[in-house]
């Protein structure tokens, strides 16, 4: 298993490939790497992105079958079972890097700021329990604020990476102990770029 440095790297480096539209020409036939994957799997990172249909996640990173763990909620939420998934993957397979992944135009997050703005009842319950995950990260963007979609992204983000370790002590003595690491990281929509946060970010 390659350590979370690295595994950082591969996924910039994918993401570059899939911005320049230079896909990794796979050494292997998909039959081949799906019979070796049989057996077992050791994804190099676990990434919680969203699940809107214009961001698939191996295609956005440039992976391959078995690279990647990955889980997809509407505004990448933390709750339960997306928590319960990212300790799956960090204790079953040893995955040292887990990266939050946000992108422009989120529905969800669109929808947050909306429910904030215009209150009302149109949402039902389910829906209600994902914009509540979302709204207390971005309560505080004011209206002329000219970034705001971009920031409220970015502020949930930012929110959902704290939630997972403020929920999950594996996750947190995992990181504590430098054998995880955590990051926050958008997309957009119109370049295919993933913008990675900096330390300062979190």
């Amino acid at each position: 298993m390659i350590d979370a440095a690295q595994a950082l790297t591969r996924l910039r480096e994918g993401n570059a490939r899939y911005v320049a539209d230079q896909p990794w020409a796979a050494g292997e036939s998909a039959a081949l790497r799906r019979d070796r994957l049989v057996a077992g799997q050791a994804p190099f990172a676990v990434v919680l992105g969203c699940s809107d249909s214009r961001v698939p996640v191996e295609l956005v990173f440039d992976q391959q079958l078995g690279d990647l763990f990955v889980i997809r909620v509407a505004g990448n939420i933390v709750a339960t079972s997306q928590l319960g998934s990212v300790e799956f993957a960090v204790q079953a397979f040893g995955t040292p890097l887990v990266v939050v992944l946000g992108h422009t135009g989120c529905g969800a997050v669109g929808a947050a700021l909306d429910a904030l703005d215009r209150p009302n009842d149109d949402l039902t319950p389910s829906l209600r329990a994902i914009v509540g995950r979302i709204q207390p990260a971005i309560r505080g963007l004011g209206h002329d604020c000219p970034e705001r979609g971009r920031e409220a992204v970015r502020a949930n983000v930012r929110a959902q990476m704290a939630a997972l370790t403020a929920e999950s002590a594996l996750l947190a003595e995992r990181e504590r102990q430098g054998g995880l690491r955590l990051v926050g990281a958008d997309y957009c929509l119109t370049s295919g770029q993933v913008d990675f946060f900096t330390e300062g970010d979190v």
